[in-house]
């Protein structure tokens, strides 16, 4: 951080958020608020005279609350800038028959009570987001007596205590009576790997984090009794096995079993029941300490950036990458990517070892100085473009632009788009057309697989990135299923117009399917949702004409899926069968009349 300070050509933005981004790849504006600190960065020496007399003791965050600090303060040790900070929430005031002792005491003058917030805009051209992750808050999870007994504490304080410039300075205390604890027992997956409380995802590094404290617990106190309650220890990376065995070497007892009640005994010790899952017994523990191995959660602030970036999120609320083996630090909006546990958790070294790939793919990326897109992009037709702004609308890439109070033509930018082809599918006019992905391409192929013997086919629109991949591994698996299967190749299928299913059904198709990516998994961030949309309205206007709903199918099949695409397949020729010749040409005879 002290290099990232000093670096001649990195600006660092400290006590900062980012308010809001617009922009596109290689011409990002984004908005910064710098938030005040009541003293100058530049002057300010960190003599800490000004804490001294701060009549305002508050708990220290850095040290979560097991030390004070002052309302004048250094945030932690080794901060950067090294200059202290005010909480003006905090502060008693200005007012010199209030307080104003910190400045009475600064020598330099570093304190000026009238600073105010600044906002400064960034042109960038590409975005790293590495927002982090935060611990667990077990407070829900109070079986553990959390909030109930002094003596439980979570993994996070007891790293503060025994680290060397903690509150305690390295020396592990019992918050109860300040004495060292001769017994103490960690309790594994708080928050973690739980359908009931937290989140049901593993948190990677408490196992870890709980095997290097037990051995740094026994090196420095060899006479400590120190257990551990585990469902099971995940000691996959380089070494860790061997640090885990070394643990149980030095004598530290792993109880495969979590706690079942906690209780305080008079003495304040804790007396744990754990039904051991080896022994298959319930055993009683009397522990003069409980430390909670909790998990981690995605930034509170993810869901604010998600929306002002336009990037996705998994089930657990981390932001989600393009493609978790091709494009692991890129999200689908290009231009940005991903650092650290932004994505998901990680330890050291996989954070250090992803955002060394996420500044490789920013400097391909821009050391060219011009930005190449690939040529399949909206293009809008001015002259039938009424301005209503439902390609705006349903644009996940915010890539188009149009002024509906002044009655001006929809702009693409064809930095921002992606190709999608969700704007050219829903516009009602027509407007829009998609470079290599046509309207009239697309027909077409409809007419020439149609051409012959329609009755007998089984017409599939497949997205480029995970159905038509999952058809390709199915052919290259060499499964088996229906010859009579025909493909068209779209690149989402956000791209299925509900023309081209009409169209299908009025050359004699007797099923239609259209397939995509799996929903949340989307190359386009939600282009697919658009899809469901479309379907739904387009099965309700069958129902109404009087054409079976079934005959068009929707399904979710991606790259991997190759076994999934063929099952679908059979299905679709098992449904295929079931239309008869009667019905093809009733449906025929009502399109032809028009919908």
């Amino acid at each position: 951080m002290t290099d990232v300070g000093r670096h001649p050509r990195i600006k660092l933005y400290t006590l900062s958020e980012v308010v809001d981004v617009k922009g596109y790849v290689g011409n990002f504006q984004v908005k910064i608020l710098k938030k005040a600190r009541y003293v100058s960065e530049k002057e300010c020496t960190a003599c800490g005279e000004c804490s001294k007399v701060c009549p305002v003791v508050r708990p220290d965050e850095f040290n979560l609350g097991l030390s004070s600090r002052k309302a004048i303060y250094s945030p932690f040790p080794q901060a950067v800038p090294s200059a202290y900070v005010i909480n003006a929430n905090e502060c008693l005031g200005h007012n010199p028959v209030v307080c104003a002792k910190c400045v009475e005491v600064c020598d330099k003058g570093c304190i000026n009570f009238h600073m105010s917030d600044e906002e400064a805009v960034e042109h960038v051209g590409s975005i790293v987001v590495a927002t982090g992750m935060e611990p667990y808050d077990p407070t829900e999870m109070d079986e553990y007596g959390y909030t109930r007994f002094e003596n439980v504490l979570t993994s996070l304080e007891l790293e503060r205590l025994v680290n060397a410039g903690g509150p305690t300075r390295g020396e592990l205390i019992r918050p109860t009576d300040r004495k060292r604890p001769r017994s103490i027992g960690f309790v594994q997956c708080v928050g973690s790997r739980s359908a009931r409380k937290g989140s049901e995802y593993c948190s990677n590094v408490c196992c870890m984090n709980t095997v290097k404290s037990t051995l740094v617990l026994k090196e420095h106190y060899p006479d400590m009794d120190v257990k551990v309650f585990y469902i099971d220890i995940r000691a996959f990376g380089k070494g860790f096995e061997d640090l885990y065995k070394r643990s149980r070497r030095l004598g530290v007892h792993y109880v495969r079993g979590l706690p079942g009640t906690v209780e305080e005994n008079p003495d304040r010790s804790l007396r744990v029941a754990v039904e051991n899952g080896a022994t298959g017994t319930i055993e009683y523990y009397v522990l003069d300490m409980m430390v909670l191995a909790i998990g981690v959660q995605p930034s509170t602030h993810t869901q604010k950036l998600q929306e002002m970036l336009g990037l996705q999120l998994n089930p657990d609320g981390f932001f989600l990458e393009a493609h978790p083996k091709l494009q692991p630090v890129d999200a689908a909006t290009r231009g940005i990517f991903f650092a650290g546990c932004a994505e998901g958790p990680k330890d050291i070294k996989e954070s250090v070892t992803q955002a060394s790939a996420a500044a490789a793919r920013a400097i391909r990326l821009m050391h060219r100085g011009e930005i190449l897109t690939e040529p399949i992009t909206s293009e809008v037709m001015v002259e039938h473009c009424k301005s209503c702004g439902k390609c705006a609308d349903v644009c996940p890439y915010h890539a188009i632009t149009v002024d509906v109070k002044k009655k001006k033509p929809a702009m693409v930018n064809t930095a921002a788009c992606a190709g999608c082809g969700t704007c050219a599918a829903e516009c009602p006019f027509g407007a829009i057309t998609m470079n290599h992905f046509t309207d009239v391409q697309i027909l077409h192929q409809v007419d020439a697989l149609l051409e012959e013997d329609p009755q007998e086919k089984i017409l599939t629109f497949a997205c480029n990135w995970c159905s038509y991949a999952g058809a390709d591994y199915a052919g290259v698996s060499r499964l088996q299923y229906s010859p009579n299967v025909r493909l068209i190749r779209t690149m989402c299928s956000g791209r299925v117009d509900e023309e081209f299913i009409w169209h299908g059904f009025a050359k004699g198709a007797p099923v239609i399917l259209v397939s995509g990516c799996h929903i949340g998994d989307c190359h386009y961030i939600n282009a697919n949702h658009w899809t469901v949309k479309r379907v739904e309205k387009v099965h309700r206007k069958m129902k109404k004409l009087g054409i079976r709903p079934e005959r068009l199918q929707l399904e979710w099949i991606s790259a991997a899926e190759g076994i999934r695409f063929a099952r679908t397949m059979e299905r679709m020729e098992r449904l295929r069968r079931g239309v008869t010749a009667e019905e093809i040409e009733k449906t025929k005879a009502i399109l032809s009349q028009g919908k």
